[in-house]
């Protein structure tokens, strides 16, 4: 099992589980909050938030890897306030590619959290309202609990799309070896590489385990959580 990959192939495997985690797990207060201002609010730029949230599905990848260049490079109005104030440096370090993949994963994050409020009957939360309970109050306790399958879901495909990332990577952090170079990016440079298509598979079989993996555990999770929230 050691000898099944090189050392630099097992790099980017923990590096895409690395920049997984984080861009999940960074993403999903904000992405429960959006879906639910989305979901349930009425305010002006509803809409510019809306497209903007779905941006990154419908561009193409490189175009928003260039655009978190442009905005968070060591020169970018974002980047340079960073680090500049706090030593933070995303472009060509693997902060970059968990940011990257971060906001590639996002809508889908967004999305499925998003129906899952609006499946909720709003007559549960203003009931909830009308016995005094402030709004904050009434989402951790009536609406939190009957979204849980959809946070699941949307949790776990935010870190299959942050595992599959490759374009917007690849143009704002590059291809580096042990610093950026996740499981896509790996795969891209093996089949470059003469002799590389049997690594390149081996690799692709790793990553659809991971993914099919975490899909089955989602599920499992999911109906858990449905079977408690019934009872």
């Amino acid at each position: 099992m050691v000898d099944w990959l090189s050392p630099a192939e097992w790099d980017a495997v923990r590096l895409s589980l690395r920049v997984a985690f984080w861009a999940t797990l960074v993403s999903l207060p904000l992405g429960i909050f959006v879906a639910h201002a989305l979901a349930r609010w009425r305010f002006p730029g509803r809409e510019l938030l809306n497209v903007t949230v779905h941006l990154p599905l419908i561009m193409p990848p490189v175009v928003t890897g260039y655009l978190l260049l442009l905005a968070f490079g060591a020169r970018g109005p974002v980047g340079g306030v960073l680090e500049a104030w706090f030593g933070m440096t995303f472009a060509f370090r693997w902060t970059g590619a968990a940011l990257a993949s971060g906001v590639m994963a996002f809508p889908f994050m967004v999305r499925a959290v998003r129906l899952s409020i609006e499946a909720v009957d709003p007559r549960l939360e203003q009931a909830a309202g009308t016995l005094g309970a402030s709004r904050p109050w009434v989402f951790l306790t009536v609406t939190l609990p009957l979204i849980l399958p959809g946070i699941i879901a949307g949790t776990v495909l935010s870190f299959a799309k942050a595992m599959g990332e490759f374009g917007a990577t690849i143009t704002f952090v590059s291809n580096i070896p042990g610093q950026t170079q996740t499981i896509p990016l790996a795969i891209n440079l093996l089949l470059e590489t003469p002799g590389g298509e049997v690594r390149a598979a081996r690799l692709a079989a790793l990553s659809i385990a991971i993914a099919a993996a975490a899909l089955v555990l989602s599920e499992l999770v999911s109906r858990r959580v449905a079977r408690m929230a019934r009872a």
